[in-house]
């Protein structure tokens, strides 16, 4: 028989609340102080109701999978209003919505019409906190003495020089370079704590406007920011998620916190929020630690920074526009970071740093953005072995400080969320990744992901408690739906009118934890493909596949990759005219898998990852767009035309040049992409 695994992963003070949903299952997150019931709701959720709404006509108890993006940049940001970005978080919202907007194109005109495919569900504005202030003098009213700085004046230019020299300037300001964090000298001209409160207030109610609090559900935000710091441009950022509308009087930021003390944050956060005890809740989510040059998971230093780690970071950012972080592996050189995985090669940043972004015409323009090989690439920038090291840790410490479960999302910083379509993607960065700019300077970047919660409905308490009980997944952009669970399952549940159910009722879903008693557990997983829409529809799935890390018996971690349904020799692939799909793959895997070769009494996690047939990565299909096949033996001759005709619209360098890339000299490169899924994973105590 299963029972869920009473051993502390934190301390007695936040053991309840960040794992208890885990442990137990829906239902029992964090107890917060809650407004009155809800007039009228027949049906009391399994989560705490903290704010007043109507209640949901589409409930669903055993969950639905919502789709939605937690990182998202406007004109509040300093990076993207100097990329000549305009939209602010109510267009963000709208184009969440399915509403088009108007973005810049490579000039810097506002030219381009953008619409997502598909709306969401969900999305959080996370314009980046520190220069809320700064930016509003900057760019809001001409009547301010700031707004005549030069570096505002810089920030407001159109040419691209002045723009990147502004961009290095506010850099900066921020703590990210070689100076501690500083405000700019417009804020001895105007008021920029006025102003900052002023954008914080616009932030709130953006995010109020657009939450759709009646019975149809149909959309939810949350008030955030992003926490940015990121000493000599090794990246710690933190998207700041509030759970309603009682959020910190002012965001903190690195002024508050000072350079290399990201812990900090989570000290203040509860200073401003959790310890007040009038409903205020908030998490933390880390992004992109394979830009953080190992500094992003570091060991503990105090039993405060554990317990304030587990609480506040239940979930990664697995996916993002700036690369993958779930491993690493160099194709070239048959190895790689702590794996033998191959399909680690998956979207990976030859950089371990931001400065991957210093691309201009097709240069890179700082030694800082070359590639890092292996044997200087920091293990715990990848998340997998940051899950594995949390299982030594735990051996150490009594308390594994690395319990992460998964999310995606775009990190976009042109107001376009949940814009991770590779035949719908109009880049992320303003002018400086839009149309010929996106191939020539941005092409070891990605459209993003997607974070995916399985909620009863789509309400802000709803989903946050299943993001505290990490009861999520990550996708590579695209949509297919995926449910994981363990413990004393029957191996027949598959063929179950009432699997889930039953799977709640014996087991654990993603995120959870379960201890073993005479038996090894049983795994669920019911994968579907995306469904897609008319325009673009679904891709089949190749294979659906079960990681697993685990500490051995000489103390060392391990991890293995089982192939659970499906085969990588299905045959499929793209016709390479036209990237048209070729071939067939699953639409549907249901599998109750046991693992050959568990041992009851070693510490592990279990995670699903879920491979598409392969499809035409987004450059290829903007290359054969512009009249270059990456696939062609003459793609050089046509990269030289295409890149002709870009110059006569007014560009510079080798437009097109990267299209011919050969993949067989490249690590990490490959005209073909398979998308994916991630799942949180189970943890196993013995």
């Amino acid at each position: 028989m299963f029972i869920a695994s009473t051993r502390r992963l934190v301390s007695r003070h936040c053991a309840l609340a960040v794992m208890g949903a885990a442990i137990l299952g829906p239902g029992h997150g964090a107890h917060l102080q809650a407004e009155p019931a809800i007039a009228g709701s027949a049906v009391e959720p399994p989560f705490q109701r903290t704010e007043q709404r109507e209640p949901c006509a589409d409930y669903q108890a055993t969950g639905k999978p919502l789709f939605g993006d937690l990182h998202v940049h406007t004109s509040y940001s300093f990076d993207s209003y100097l990329s000549s970005q305009r939209r602010d978080p109510w267009d963000a919202y709208g184009y969440a919505k399915g509403k088009p907007i108007i973005l810049p194109d490579a000039n810097g005109d506002q030219t381009v019409v953008a619409k997502i495919g598909r709306p969401l569900d969900f999305a959080a504005v996370t314009d980046h906190a520190e220069f809320f202030g700064q930016i509003n003098v900057c760019t809001r009213d001409s009547s301010k003495p700031g707004y005549w700085w030069p570096h505002c004046i810089m920030t407001r230019a159109q040419n691209i020089w002045l723009q990147l020299l502004s961009a290095s300037w506010w850099t900066d300001l921020g703590g990210q370079l070689e100076d501690p964090p500083e405000e700019s000298f417009a804020c001895t001209l105007s008021d920029c704590d006025k102003a900052n409160a002023e954008t914080w207030q616009l932030v709130q109610q953006a995010a109020q406007d657009n939450y759709d609090r009646s019975a149809g559900c149909e959309f939810t935000t949350f008030v955030a920011y992003e926490y940015t710091e990121a000493f000599d441009q090794n990246n710690m950022h933190r998207n700041v998620i509030f759970r309603n509308n009682r959020v910190a009087r002012s965001p903190v930021t690195v002024y508050d916190t000072g350079r290399g003390s990201f812990p900090s944050l989570w000290r203040q956060l509860r200073e401003r929020c959790t310890d007040l005890d009038n409903g205020c809740d908030v998490m933390a989510i880390p992004h992109n630690s394979n830009l953080s040059g190992g500094r992003m998971f570091n060991d503990p230093k105090s039993p405060e920074e554990l317990e304030n780690r587990l609480f506040f970071e239940p979930v990664v950012e697995l996916v993002q526009h700036k690369g993958a972080s779930e491993c690493r592996y160099d194709r070239l050189r048959g190895m790689g970071l702590d794996t033998v995985d191959e399909q680690c090669d998956f979207e990976q940043i030859a950089a371990d740093n931001l400065n991957m972004l210093g691309s201009v015409h097709g240069v890179v323009r700082t030694e800082r953005a070359n590639p890092v090989p292996l044997e200087k690439f920091a293990r715990r920038n990848m998340v997998r072995n940051a899950l594995k090291d949390g299982l030594l840790l735990e051996d150490k410490l009594g308390t594994n400080p690395f319990v992460m479960g998964f999310i995606g999302s775009t990190d976009t910083h042109s107001a376009a969320p949940g814009s991770a379509e590779e035949d719908n993607y109009v880049g992320h960065l303003g002018r400086r990744d839009s149309q010929y700019n996106n191939v020539q300077d941005h092409f070891s970047s990605n459209p993003g992901g997607l974070a995916v919660v399985w909620a009863q409905e789509n309400s802000r308490d709803s989903i946050f408690e299943a993001i505290r009980r990490k009861e999520t997944y990550a996708t590579s952009g695209t949509r297919p739906v995926v449910r994981f669970f363990a413990g004393d399952l029957d191996p027949g549940l598959c063929e179950s009118p009432d699997m889930i159910g039953q799977a709640y009722a014996r087991g654990v879903p993603m995120g959870g934890v379960i201890s073993a008693g005479d038996k090894p557990p049983r795994f669920l997983v019911n994968a579907q493909r995306d469904a897609g829409t008319r325009q673009s529809p679904g891709t089949d799935l190749q294979r659906v596949q079960i990681v697993k890390g685990w500490v051995d018996a000489t103390g060392k971690a391990r991890e293995k990759v089982f192939d659970i349904a499906g085969s990588a020799d299905n045959g499929a692939t793209v016709d390479p005219q036209n990237c048209a799909r070729v071939g067939r793959g699953l639409r549907q895997s249901c599998t109750v898998w046991e693992d050959p070769e568990f041992n009851a009494a070693e510490d592990s996690f279990y995670y699903v990852r879920v491979l598409e047939n392969p499809t035409c990565r987004w450059s290829t299909l903007q290359c054969q767009a512009a009249g270059v096949n990456p696939f062609a033996k003459d793609c050089e001759a046509q990269a030289r035309v295409a890149t002709t005709w870009a110059r006569d619209d007014g560009a510079s360098g080798d437009v097109y040049g990267k299209c011919c890339t050969d993949p067989k000299k490249e690590a990490f490169y490959s005209p073909l992409i398979q998308e994916r899924a991630w799942t949180s994973p189970i943890w196993y105590r013995p």
